[in-house]
């Protein structure tokens, strides 16, 4: 698996598996992806990664910023997707090591996540990635007409921000 950073003609691809994970109901509030620009415009500091084989992109990750406020500039919140038929086979976990490098490389020393509790995969990923549960976001917002939970995460760097 090669981890590199996405490109504008990646876009339909990472459109695709973002669309996949959508509709399994349990990886975004999102009904459908956005246009390519709006997308590409909530990326943080050049930082999205894709996992690529030979058959194509498997997955991708980015970073957006928590906040536009001075003091929360190197905090941001990832989000990762992978391709249906790649998932469990350790794609995520690859992309997930790449992005803390390059999100510390940047200067980044929080990485927050918000998975719904249903996402069991996602979870335990990123838990087992240095991430550690904040708390729960009880009913934040509604899918589909449905109230639901997010679990909010956090990776706090132990080499950005230590000061």
């Amino acid at each position: 698996m090669n981890i590199r950073r996405f490109r504008k003609e990646d876009w339909l691809q990472v459109k695709e598996i973002y669309e996949q994970g959508i509709a399994t109901g349990n990886a975004t509030f999102e009904t459908a992806a956005p246009p390519y620009e709006k997308w590409e415009a909530a990326i943080a500091d050049d930082l999205c990664l894709v996992a690529e084989n030979e058959a194509g992109i498997q997955g991708w990750c980015k970073v957006s910023r928590a906040s536009d406020r001075c003091a929360y500039k190197g905090v941001g919140e990832v989000s990762m997707y992978v391709r249906a038929e790649s998932r469990g086979k350790g794609v995520g976990k690859q992309l997930l090591q790449a992005m803390i490098k390059e999100s510390e490389a940047k200067g980044f020393w929080t990485l927050n996540a918000g998975i719904f509790p249903e996402n069991i995969p996602s979870l335990r990923l990123h838990l087992s990635m240095g991430f550690r549960e904040v708390g729960i976001r009880k009913r934040i917002g509604k899918l589909n007409g449905v109230w639901r939970d997010v679990v909010w995460l956090e990776r706090r760097s132990q080499i950005v921000g230590v000061d």
